[in-house]
C-alpha cells in the first residue's frame, strides 16, 4: 500500500476530538471535518446508531449465482492475487450494503473484521453501522473513504475503508459496491483509487452476464436518444431506461404513471400515442412504440418518447383523470397533497358541495379559495364562521338566497350547537332543493373526527364528497417551498433565506398548529432577523429539540432554559451550566434527554 496517509498525526487526534465533541452535542468548529463524512454523522445520528458498539442484522442465506457475485468474484480474486497476502480485505455488497464476499490476505486483519461482523450475511448500511465506506457510498451515490475517526462507531477507528458503487452497464441502477478495507495505519490514497477501479471493472464484467433482450432494448433506447431531444425512456420487466431530459421533466410519481400507462398502451398494439395527466399537475402526450425480439412477434419491452403540453392543447378526455396546472397560492408537491388538490379542483369544476377535513391550519379554506380562483376568477367568494361571526345565519341566508355569491365557505360548522346545526341544515336543504347550473359552490371546513359525527349525519348528507387534507406533519418535505413563500408573504422574501440545518429541524418538528403555526412562527423569527439566512439558533426552543414524549409544563420551561443558556454561552457547556447553577454533567444528560441539537451544528 501508499505510505502517504490522507491524514496526519495532529489531524486525526484533532478528528478524535471532533468526532467526541459531535457525539456529546458540542458544537464543533468549521472545517475540522469532510462535508461528506458530517452529512454520513448527521444521518448516523438520526438513525439512532449507536456509537459505542456494533449491532447488525444477519442474513444467512443469499444468491451466489447471482450476475453480480459471477461478475465480481473473478475480478477480486485477480486483485487479491496482486496484492500478494498484503493486509487489505476486498468485500463485495449488494445495494443495501449486505456483505456477499470477503477475501483477506491477513489473519489478524481477518480476526478483527469477524470481531466486527464485516462479514458475509451482515448489513454494513449506513443505517445499522453509521458511517462507512460502504454504507457512505451507497448513500452518497459516489466513490467514499472513511478513515480512523471519521467512522461513526467507535469499534471501526482502527480501520480505513475506500467504497464505491457498482452501476450496472445498461441501466445505470446501483447493483452493489466494493470496498477495500485495511488497518488505519495503513491507509492511502492507493486504497481510494483501487476501490475505483475495481467497481469500473466489475461494472465491464457484468455486461458479459447482461440478456440479449436486455442488450437489443438497450439498442433501441439509443437509437431514439440519437433520434429526439426530447424525453426518453425504455422499459421492460424491472429495467427502466431514461435520459437527462426525461429526468429533468418528471418526477418519480410521474414516471411512474407515465409508464403504467405505456405498459398498458402498448398491449394493444405495436405503436400508439395517448395524452395522460400527471400527478404533479401537468400534462403529456405519450408516443409509445414495442420493441421486438430477434424472434418474430416476441415482445422485449417498449421505448416512449414523452412531450409535456398544454392543457388546452388536449381537447377531448384524459387518461388517468383530470389534474389541475396548477392552483394559484398552493405550494406542496408531496404526492398526497397533490391528491387533495385535484380533489378540490375537481369538485369545484363540477359545482359538487364539498367537505374539507382536517386539522386546524391545514389550508382548508386556502385550498377551496384557490380552487375557485381557479374555475371562477372574477367571481364572488365568502366565508363565515359559524363560532365566531354573531350574524353568520343571517350571513348565510344572505350569501345563498338573498344575493348569492359563487361561492361560500362555511367554517367549523362541527362545533355548533344542536340548534343552530338544525338551523344550518335546513337553510342548506331548502338551497340544494332549488339548486340550479348557476348556484352558489358551498364547501364546509370540518375537524378530522367529525365526520363520523351521528349529530352530522343529516348536513354530511348534502355533500357527496369529503376531502382529508394531511397534517403538515405528514407532507414535511413541502417545508422546502413553505418556508420561502411564506418569507415572501412577510416582506422578507428577497433578504431572508434559511440554511439546511434549519429546515432540517424545521422538517422534523410535530406542528400542532400546522401551516397558521409555521407561519406565525417565522413572523416572530423575521422579527429578529430581517435578512440574511435563518440558522437553527435563530428558531425558537421548542425547535431545536425532538421531544419522543409529550413534555409537560415543567419541562418544556426546563427544555427551554437549557437552549436559551447555551445560546448565551455561544455553546460553551461550562458556561451554560454555571449561568444555569447545574452541573456539566447535568447539563449534558439534559441535552440528552431532550435531544437539543446545538446552533453549530
Amino acid at each position: 500500500m501508499d505510505d502517504t496517509s490522507l491524514v496526519r498525526p495532529d489531524e486525526d487526534i484533532g478528528l478524535a476530538r471532533t468526532r467526541v465533541r459531535f457525539l456529546t452535542s458540542e458544537s464543533i468548529e468549521p472545517d475540522t471535518v469532510r462535508d461528506t463524512i458530517l452529512a454520513s454523522w448527521l444521518r448516523s445520528r438520526e438513525f439512532h446508531v449507536p456509537a459505542d458498539r456494533i449491532e447488525l442484522p444477519y442474513v444467512p442465506d443469499h444468491d451466489p449465482e447471482t450476475p453480480l457475485m459471477r461478475a465480481g468474484e473473478p475480478v477480486l480474486a485477480r486483485l487479491s492475487e496482486q496484492l500478494d497476502g498484503q493486509a487489505i480485505s476486498l468485500i463485495l455488497t449488494d445495494p443495501t450494503g449486505l456483505v456477499l464476499s470477503r477475501q483477506t490476505g491477513d489473519p489478524d486483519l481477518n480476526r478483527h473484521l469477524e470481531t466486527v461482523e464485516l462479514a458475509p450475511g451482515f448489513s454494513y448500511g449506513e443505517r445499522f453501522v453509521g458511517t462507512n465506506g460502504i454504507g457512505t457510498a451507497l448513500e452518497e451515490g459516489r466513490p467514499s473513504h472513511v478513515f480512523g475517526h471519521e467512522h461513526y462507531a467507535e469499534n471501526l477507528e482502527n480501520l480505513a475503508c475506500a467504497g464505491a458503487p457498482i452501476r450496472h452497464p445498461i441501466t445505470g441502477k446501483t447493483v452493489g459496491a466494493v470496498d477495500l478495507t485495511c488497518w488505519r495505519r495503513d491507509a492511502g490514497q492507493l486504497l481510494v483509487l483501487l476501490a475505483k477501479s475495481t467497481a469500473e471493472q466489475i461494472r465491464q464484467a457484468l455486461l458479459s452476464y447482461t440478456h440479449s433482450q436486455e442488450l437489443l432494448l438497450f439498442q433501441a433506447y439509443l437509437r431514439a436518444c440519437q433520434r429526439s431531444t426530447g424525453a426518453v425512456i425504455a422499459f421492460r420487466d424491472d429495467v427502466v431506461m431514461m435520459n437527462d431530459r426525461a429526468r429533468k421533466l418528471l418526477d418519480a410519481a410521474d414516471q411512474a404513471v407515465v409508464l403504467a400507462h405505456a405498459d398498458q398502451a402498448l398491449s394493444g398494439g405495436s405503436s400508439t400515442t395517448i395524452s395522460v395527466s400527471l400527478p404533479t399537475g401537468g400534462k403529456a402526450r405519450l408516443h409509445c412504440r414495442r420493441v421486438h425480439g430477434e424472434r418474430r412477434g416476441r415482445t422485449l419491452g417498449g421505448v416512449v418518447h414523452v412531450d409535456l403540453i398544454d392543457a388546452d392543447a388536449l381537447g377531448g378526455d384524459m387518461m388517468g383523470g383530470s389534474l389541475p396546472t396548477f392552483l394559484p397560492g398552493v405550494i406542496g408537491s408531496t404526492p398526497l397533497w397533490l391528491r387533495c388538490c385535484r380533489d378540490v379542483d375537481a369538485a369545484c369544476g363540477r359545482g359538487e358541495w364539498l367537505i374539507l377535513a382536517g386539522e386546524p391550519g391545514t389550508g382548508r379554506y386556502t385550498l377551496a379559495r384557490c380552487a375557485q380562483q381557479r374555475h371562477r376568477p372574477t367571481g364572488r367568494l365568502h366565508a363565515v364562521d359559524a363560532t365566531s361571526d354573531d350574524d353568520w345565519l343571517a350571513r348565510v341566508r344572505r350569501d345563498l338566497v338573498e344575493d348569492p355569491v359563487d361561492a361560500l365557505v362555511i367554517r367549523n360548522a362541527d362545533q355548533l350547537s344542536d340548534d343552530r346545526l338544525a338551523t344550518l341544515t335546513t337553510i342548506l336543504e331548502q338551497v340544494d332543493t332549488g339548486r340550479h347550473a348557476g348556484a352558489p359552490w358551498i364547501a364546509m371546513t370540518l375537524s378530522p373526527d367529525s365526520t363520523t359525527d351521528t349529530r352530522l349525519v343529516r348536513l354530511l348528507a348534502l355533500f357527496p364528497r369529503t376531502v382529508h387534507l394531511p397534517p403538515l406533519r405528514q407532507r414535511a418535505e413541502d417545508l422546502r417551498e413553505l418556508v420561502p413563500l411564506l418569507l415572501s408573504k412577510l416582506g422578507h422574501g428577497d433578504r431572508l433565506t434559511y440554511s439546511p440545518a434549519a429546515i432540517h429541524l424545521l422538517m422534523r418538528a410535530s406542528w400542532p398548529g400546522n401551516v397558521a403555526q409555521l407561519y406565525d412562527m417565522l413572523k416572530n423569527v423575521a422579527r429578529r432577523r430581517r435578512a440574511g439566512t435563518i440558522r437553527p439558533a435563530d428558531l425558537p426552543p421548542e425547535f431545536r429539540a425532538l421531544n419522543r414524549r409529550p413534555l409537560n409544563r415543567l419541562e418544556s420551561a426546563e427544555r427551554d432554559a437549557v437552549v436559551q443558556s447555551l445560546d448565551d454561552a455561544e455553546g460553551n457547556k461550562m458556561r451554560a451550566a454555571t449561568l444555569l447553577g447545574i452541573s456539566r454533567a447535568t447539563l449534558y444528560r439534559k441535552i440528552h434527554e431532550y435531544d437539543i441539537v446545538l446552533s453549530g451544528h
